[in-house]
Order: structure tokens, then sequence, then C-alpha cells
């Protein structure tokens, strides 16, 4: 089971808890875990990418085993502590302002 961190904003509009576990397919990457978060939660649907390109959203970062992952290609495998369980994959909305 992957465990999946989840900002506040996306918790309530999934009506679920912080961490969501989920089943996924090897090989475990971004793009198979948005993939098994948006079929358990069709309402995060263009939430953390584009609907149409697949693109991560500008305002999300994705981290790992205390890196950030979020321009590395969504079809890289993430580290095995990950695939394992033994950490979280999170889903971070980016701050902006001045």
């Amino acid at each position: 089971m992957i465990r999946v961190v989840l900002p506040y904003h996306l918790q309530r509009l999934a009506n679920t808890g912080r961490v969501v576990e989920l089943e996924v397919a090897s090989p475990v990457t971004q793009q198979s875990i948005l993939d098994a978060l948006e079929a358990r939660f069709p309402m995060l649907r263009g939430t953390v990418r584009h609907r149409k390109t697949g693109e991560r959203n500008a305002f999300v970062r994705f981290f790992a085993c205390n890196e950030d992952f979020s321009l590395n290609s969504p079809d890289e495998p993430l580290p095995d502590a990950v695939v394992q369980g033994k950490e979280e994959f999170m889903i971070v909305g980016a701050m902006a302002g001045g």
C-alpha cells in the first residue's frame, strides 16, 4: 500500500483524512499514484494536475523521502521506501504571495 499525504484543502474536498492508502500497480510513479488517487476520489480530478494535459498544477509540489520530486518525470519510479510503504508520498500546496 502506498501512503499519500494530502494537504488540508484536498482532504476537505475528498472528505478524507490526512493520509490515504492506495493500491498502486508497479512501477510506482507519480503518474500511477495520481491515477489511483483520482480513481478513488474522482472529485480531485483537475486539482493536482490539469485534466487534459496531465501536467502538475503549478501550485502543487510532490515530496518523497525528504526530496522534491515535483520537476522529475511523472513516469520516473519513486524510491523503494515509498513503494514499500515505509515513507509517504506527500502532495503539498505551494505557498505564493508577496
